[in-house]
Protein backbone atom coordinates (compact mmCIF):
# COMPACT_ATOMS: atom_id res chain seq x y z
CA UNK A 1 0.00 0.00 0.00
CA UNK A 2 1.23 3.35 -0.40
CA UNK A 3 1.99 5.69 2.10
CA UNK A 4 2.03 9.47 3.11
CA UNK A 5 3.59 9.43 6.36
CA UNK A 6 1.37 11.95 7.85
CA UNK A 7 3.77 12.12 11.13
CA UNK A 8 7.70 11.72 11.46
CA UNK A 9 10.56 13.20 12.91
CA UNK A 10 14.17 14.23 12.09
CA UNK A 11 16.42 14.79 14.92
CA UNK A 12 19.51 16.57 13.53
CA UNK A 13 22.20 17.26 15.97
CA UNK A 14 24.46 20.27 13.72
CA UNK A 15 20.87 22.12 14.70
CA UNK A 16 19.69 23.00 18.10
CA UNK A 17 18.35 20.34 20.23
CA UNK A 18 16.56 21.25 24.12
CA UNK A 19 16.60 19.12 26.52
CA UNK A 20 12.86 18.43 27.18
CA UNK A 21 11.05 17.98 30.55
CA UNK A 22 14.85 15.90 31.59
CA UNK A 23 14.66 13.81 27.90
CA UNK A 24 17.43 14.48 25.22
CA UNK A 25 16.37 12.80 22.01
CA UNK A 26 18.56 10.39 20.33
CA UNK A 27 19.75 11.30 16.43
CA UNK A 28 17.66 10.54 14.22
CA UNK A 29 18.69 11.98 10.49
CA UNK A 30 17.15 11.39 7.31
CA UNK A 31 19.11 8.43 5.77
CA UNK A 32 18.16 6.18 9.50
CA UNK A 33 14.65 7.27 8.35
CA UNK A 34 15.21 6.23 4.66
CA UNK A 35 16.18 2.91 6.23
CA UNK A 36 13.60 2.12 8.44
CA UNK A 37 10.71 2.99 6.05
CA UNK A 38 12.72 0.74 3.34
CA UNK A 39 10.60 -1.68 3.24
CA UNK A 40 7.10 0.23 2.94
CA UNK A 41 6.06 2.50 -0.30
CA UNK A 42 6.60 6.05 1.09
CA UNK A 43 5.39 8.30 -0.98
CA UNK A 44 5.46 11.72 0.60
CA UNK A 45 5.22 12.59 3.78
CA UNK A 46 5.21 15.78 6.85
CA UNK A 47 7.83 16.20 9.13
CA UNK A 48 7.04 17.48 12.59
CA UNK A 49 8.75 19.70 14.46
CA UNK A 50 9.21 18.16 18.51
CA UNK A 51 9.42 19.98 21.50
CA UNK A 52 13.31 19.54 21.77
CA UNK A 53 13.68 21.94 18.77
CA UNK A 54 11.78 24.38 19.91
CA UNK A 55 11.25 27.22 17.31
CA UNK A 56 14.43 26.39 15.32
CA UNK A 57 13.53 26.14 11.20
CA UNK A 58 17.06 25.63 9.84
CA UNK A 59 16.81 21.99 10.57
CA UNK A 60 13.23 21.69 9.04
CA UNK A 61 14.06 24.21 5.70
CA UNK A 62 17.42 21.33 5.40
CA UNK A 63 15.40 18.33 5.34
CA UNK A 64 12.77 19.67 3.18
CA UNK A 65 15.59 20.60 0.53
CA UNK A 66 16.67 17.06 0.89
CA UNK A 67 13.67 15.19 0.86
CA UNK A 68 11.82 16.55 -1.53
CA UNK A 69 8.23 18.63 -2.70
CA UNK A 70 6.32 15.61 -1.88
CA UNK A 71 7.07 16.19 1.79
CA UNK A 72 6.13 19.10 4.15
CA UNK A 73 6.88 20.43 7.03
CA UNK A 74 5.00 20.91 10.30
CA UNK A 75 6.93 23.73 12.33
CA UNK A 76 6.25 25.34 16.13
CA UNK A 77 6.34 29.45 15.66
CA UNK A 78 6.27 31.88 18.34
CA UNK A 79 3.44 34.39 17.29
CA UNK A 80 5.55 37.36 17.14
CA UNK A 81 6.48 36.00 13.84
CA UNK A 82 6.66 38.15 10.89
CA UNK A 83 4.65 37.26 8.33
CA UNK A 84 7.20 37.75 5.96
CA UNK A 85 8.87 34.54 7.72
CA UNK A 86 5.61 32.85 7.68
CA UNK A 87 5.50 33.60 3.91
CA UNK A 88 9.02 32.37 3.26
CA UNK A 89 8.52 29.03 5.39
CA UNK A 90 5.43 28.17 3.22
CA UNK A 91 6.94 28.78 0.05
CA UNK A 92 10.13 26.35 1.46
CA UNK A 93 7.23 23.54 2.15
CA UNK A 94 6.16 24.31 5.86
CA UNK A 95 2.27 23.66 5.64
CA UNK A 96 0.96 23.77 9.10
CA UNK A 97 1.66 25.02 12.95
CA UNK A 98 2.08 23.21 16.01
CA UNK A 99 0.88 23.53 19.10
CA UNK A 100 2.76 21.02 21.48
CA UNK A 101 0.21 20.71 24.34
CA UNK A 102 1.72 17.22 25.95
CA UNK A 103 5.20 18.49 26.10
CA UNK A 104 5.92 22.03 25.35
CA UNK A 105 8.36 24.08 23.27
CA UNK A 106 5.74 25.27 20.95
CA UNK A 107 3.58 28.84 21.77
CA UNK A 108 1.24 28.54 24.91
CA UNK A 109 -2.40 27.11 23.80
CA UNK A 110 -3.80 30.73 25.02
CA UNK A 111 -2.64 31.52 21.35
CA UNK A 112 -4.46 29.26 19.54
CA UNK A 113 -7.47 30.90 18.30
CA UNK A 114 -5.43 33.78 16.89
CA UNK A 115 -2.39 32.21 15.54
CA UNK A 116 -4.49 29.69 14.08
CA UNK A 117 -6.24 31.75 12.09
CA UNK A 118 -3.41 33.74 11.74
CA UNK A 119 -1.49 31.20 9.46
CA UNK A 120 -4.73 29.90 7.75
CA UNK A 121 -5.48 33.62 6.53
CA UNK A 122 -2.21 33.96 5.42
CA UNK A 123 -1.24 30.66 3.56
CA UNK A 124 -3.74 28.40 4.21
CA UNK A 125 -1.73 26.12 6.80
CA UNK A 126 -3.65 23.86 9.49
CA UNK A 127 -2.74 23.99 12.91
CA UNK A 128 -2.09 20.42 14.72
CA UNK A 129 -2.64 20.05 18.40
CA UNK A 130 -0.21 17.42 20.63
CA UNK A 131 -2.77 16.88 23.44
CA UNK A 132 -4.08 14.44 25.53
CA UNK A 133 -8.02 14.61 24.45
CA UNK A 134 -9.16 14.17 27.89
CA UNK A 135 -8.47 17.69 28.02
CA UNK A 136 -10.04 19.06 24.94
CA UNK A 137 -13.10 20.07 26.45
CA UNK A 138 -12.04 22.88 28.04
CA UNK A 139 -10.93 24.74 24.66
CA UNK A 140 -13.67 22.73 22.35
CA UNK A 141 -15.75 25.76 21.81
CA UNK A 142 -12.24 27.00 20.22
CA UNK A 143 -11.37 24.07 18.08
CA UNK A 144 -14.53 24.10 16.35
CA UNK A 145 -14.57 27.73 15.37
CA UNK A 146 -11.24 27.39 13.62
CA UNK A 147 -10.96 26.86 10.19
CA UNK A 148 -8.37 23.67 10.16
CA UNK A 149 -7.13 21.94 13.34
CA UNK A 150 -6.01 18.21 13.54
CA UNK A 151 -4.70 15.99 16.63
CA UNK A 152 -2.07 13.86 17.00
CA UNK A 153 -1.93 10.11 18.15
CA UNK A 154 -5.58 9.98 18.26
CA UNK A 155 -5.41 11.38 21.28
CA UNK A 156 -3.75 9.63 23.01
CA UNK A 157 -6.33 9.13 26.22
CA UNK A 158 -9.56 6.38 26.26
CA UNK A 159 -10.91 8.78 28.56
CA UNK A 160 -10.45 11.62 25.77
CA UNK A 161 -12.22 9.55 22.57
CA UNK A 162 -15.61 10.88 23.10
CA UNK A 163 -14.75 14.56 23.28
CA UNK A 164 -12.73 13.81 20.35
CA UNK A 165 -15.00 12.27 18.55
CA UNK A 166 -17.45 15.31 19.04
CA UNK A 167 -14.64 17.30 17.51
CA UNK A 168 -14.23 14.73 14.21
CA UNK A 169 -17.51 15.48 13.85
CA UNK A 170 -16.85 19.06 12.95
CA UNK A 171 -14.60 18.35 10.60
CA UNK A 172 -11.48 18.35 12.84
CA UNK A 173 -8.61 15.58 10.76
CA UNK A 174 -7.16 12.81 13.53
CA UNK A 175 -3.75 11.42 13.01
CA UNK A 176 -3.63 7.56 13.61
CA UNK A 177 0.02 7.69 14.67
CA UNK A 178 1.80 6.41 17.49
CA UNK A 179 0.10 3.55 18.86
CA UNK A 180 3.30 2.33 21.00
CA UNK A 181 2.62 5.92 23.06
CA UNK A 182 -1.24 6.18 23.33
CA UNK A 183 -3.90 4.63 26.07
CA UNK A 184 -6.97 3.53 24.41
CA UNK A 185 -8.30 1.05 22.14
CA UNK A 186 -7.23 1.41 19.37
CA UNK A 187 -9.20 -0.54 16.81
CA UNK A 188 -12.47 1.12 18.31
CA UNK A 189 -10.96 4.32 17.74
CA UNK A 190 -10.00 3.86 14.25
CA UNK A 191 -13.38 2.65 13.31
CA UNK A 192 -15.17 5.05 15.41
CA UNK A 193 -13.34 7.99 13.70
CA UNK A 194 -13.84 6.55 10.42
CA UNK A 195 -17.54 5.76 11.18
CA UNK A 196 -18.06 9.35 11.58
CA UNK A 197 -15.71 11.25 8.90
CA UNK A 198 -14.10 8.75 6.39
CA UNK A 199 -11.70 11.53 5.19
CA UNK A 200 -10.57 12.54 8.97
CA UNK A 201 -8.19 10.24 9.50
CA UNK A 202 -4.54 10.03 8.36
CA UNK A 203 -1.86 6.90 9.27
CA UNK A 204 1.80 8.33 10.50
CA UNK A 205 4.73 6.13 11.44
CA UNK A 206 5.89 8.64 14.40
CA UNK A 207 9.60 7.43 13.99
CA UNK A 208 11.78 7.72 16.16
CA UNK A 209 9.01 7.44 18.57
CA UNK A 210 10.80 8.97 20.83
CA UNK A 211 9.69 8.49 24.69
CA UNK A 212 7.02 5.70 23.37
CA UNK A 213 6.19 2.89 25.35
CA UNK A 214 6.99 0.53 21.99
CA UNK A 215 8.37 2.40 18.51
CA UNK A 216 6.51 2.26 15.16
CA UNK A 217 6.32 -1.43 13.98
CA UNK A 218 4.64 -2.92 10.49
CA UNK A 219 1.81 -4.41 12.55
CA UNK A 220 0.38 -0.96 12.39
CA UNK A 221 -0.16 -0.69 8.77
CA UNK A 222 -1.33 -4.48 8.91
CA UNK A 223 -3.51 -3.34 11.92
CA UNK A 224 -5.45 -0.60 9.64
CA UNK A 225 -5.42 -3.18 6.34
CA UNK A 226 -7.20 -5.68 9.03
CA UNK A 227 -9.72 -2.99 10.15
CA UNK A 228 -10.52 -1.47 6.75
CA UNK A 229 -11.02 -2.31 2.87
CA UNK A 230 -9.16 -1.33 0.41
CA UNK A 231 -10.29 2.05 -0.47
CA UNK A 232 -11.05 2.78 3.19
CA UNK A 233 -7.39 1.59 4.05
CA UNK A 234 -5.75 3.80 0.72
CA UNK A 235 -7.91 6.78 2.06
CA UNK A 236 -6.09 6.09 5.74
CA UNK A 237 -2.99 5.36 4.35
CA UNK A 238 -2.23 8.38 1.69
CA UNK A 239 -4.90 10.23 0.63
CA UNK A 240 -6.28 11.84 3.39
CA UNK A 241 -3.54 13.43 4.22
CA UNK A 242 -2.09 14.42 1.24
CA UNK A 243 -5.25 16.28 0.58
CA UNK A 244 -4.71 18.07 4.00
CA UNK A 245 -1.21 18.77 3.99
CA UNK A 246 -1.50 19.94 -0.07
CA UNK A 247 -5.19 21.19 -0.42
Amino acid sequence: MRIFDAHFHIIDFDFPIIENQGYLPPSYVIEDYQNETADIIVLGGAIVSGSFQGFDQKYLLKTLKQMGSTFCGVTQLPFTVTDEEIIHLNVKGVKALRFNIKRGGSEDLSKLDYFARRVHDLVGWHSELYIDAKEIHEIASTIIKLPAISIDHLGLSEEGLPHMLKLVDKGVHIKATGFGRIDLNIKNALKSIYEINPNALMFGTDLPSTRAKRPFEFGDIVLIQQLFDDQATDNILYKNALKWYFK
